[in-house]
């Protein structure tokens, strides 16, 4: 398929740059995959609208405090070109994968100095080699560097999303985010954003319970498909851990026949790479490339619900190979057509689009 087909143009002002207040008050597109019924709803019906038995799965990570600003240093310690670092991965204590900007200029060996905005606390860093796309950094500190990042780093917002005037971690977190977790982000499980404590409420009096699983969501899911087809695309690799406590309730659910309910794209991604030719979903941890795009074989996710993404994104190729999942029959355009659809009338109504944007759900 050409990647092409999965551009689409919207207005500017429909990029939301905060989320609803409250959360829960963000609109919710209801798409039914078999009919192509949609329902415009909001986010704090989905207690009603969800049924009874159903599970959910939950993508707990927390994003990192990852983008650190800085200098270049001199020999004689004097301050050079700023320098602005994005940390991707944890290799080792205090050594990270790393987006270095700008980055042509830099060579390994080289000192970098990162400050707080107050420039009260500093960390001083060296490139010690290159990778694809990347840097692999070594920070030069008698503790672990995760302990100051609270203090020295900033929310990775994406690109698309103005800086704010005061701090957004609080609107670029989860409210079920783990902060015990190894596998933190350098992105939000954006589909997540919407859940307040009223709504988590509501859902466990209805009688649905949720399980946790946890991908580490890298930088690469902002990247858009810039090759002529989609299966060109090099697909970015993220760690997950499924808990065994998690494992049985999922494969439970499924041998009752009832839903599993993947909150966001990165929850389906861990379900659909944990799972065996059985469906059956294996507890333990890994590393996943997988790339979900139209004729894969959904063996977990019953239901879906996800933000509205960017064209070309891998993330929009993967619902549009759900929607196709739902439909007996179907070609890989027949699922497109009804993402396209239901974009389309998304952007009629208005709806707030991309992380802090409006929701749909895909039953």
């Amino acid at each position: 398929m050409l990647a092409s087909d999965f551009s689409f143009d919207l207005p500017p002002e429909l990029i939301a740059q905060t989320p609803a207040s409250p959360r829960d008050s963000a609109r919710l597109l209801r798409l039914q995959r078999a009919s192509g019924n949609l329902e415009h709803l909001r986010f704090d019906a989905l207690a009603e609208i969800l049924r009874p038995d159903d599970l959910l799965v939950l993508n707990d990570t927390r994003v990192l405090r990852a983008r650190l600003r800085g200098w270049k240093i001199g020999e004689q310690g004097e301050r050079g070109a700023r320098v602005e670092a994005l940390l991707l991965r944890e290799r080792e204590t205090n050594l990270w994968e790393a987006l270095l900007r700008p980055s042509a200029r830099l060579r390994v060996g080289s000192t970098l100095r990162f400050c707080s905005p107050d420039e009260q606390l500093s960390l001083d860093a060296r490139p010690v080699e290159r990778t694809d796309g990347g840097w692999i950094i070594r920070f030069d500190s008698r503790g672990d560097v995760r302990e100051f990042l609270d203090q020295l780093g900033e929310v990775p917002l994406p690109p698309y999303i103005a800086p704010p005037k005061e701090d957004a971690k609080s609107d670029y977190q989860t409210v079920y985010a783990r902060a015990d977790h190894e596998l933190e982000s350098a992105a939000a499980p954006t589909a997540g954003l919407h859940f307040t404590p009223r709504v988590l409420q509501a859902l466990g009096e209805r009688g649905i319970r949720c399980a946790h699983v946890t991908l580490g969501i890298g930088i690469g899911t902002f990247r858009p498909i810039q090759t002529e087809t989609i299966e060109e695309h090099a697909m970015h690799g993220e760690n997950w851990e499924i808990s065994a406590h998690a494992a049985r309730m999922i494969n439970a659910q499924k041998r009752r026949g009832a839903r599993v309910v993947a909150i966001g794209t990165t929850a389906t991604r861990v379900l659909e790479s944990a799972v065996d030719e059985n469906g059956t979903v294996a507890a333990g941890n890994g590393r996943t490339e997988i790339y979900i795009r139209p004729g894969h074989r959904f063996r977990v996710v019953d239901a879906m619900l996800t933000n509205f993404h960017l064209p070309r994104s891998s993330l929009l190729v993967m619902i549009a190979a759900f929607a196709q999942h739902g439909m007996q029959g179907a070609d890989a355009m027949a699922g497109l057509e009804q993402i396209r659809y239901a974009y389309s009338a998304a952007i009629a109504a208005r709806y707030r689009f991309f992380s802090f944007g409006d929701a749909m759900l895909i039953e």
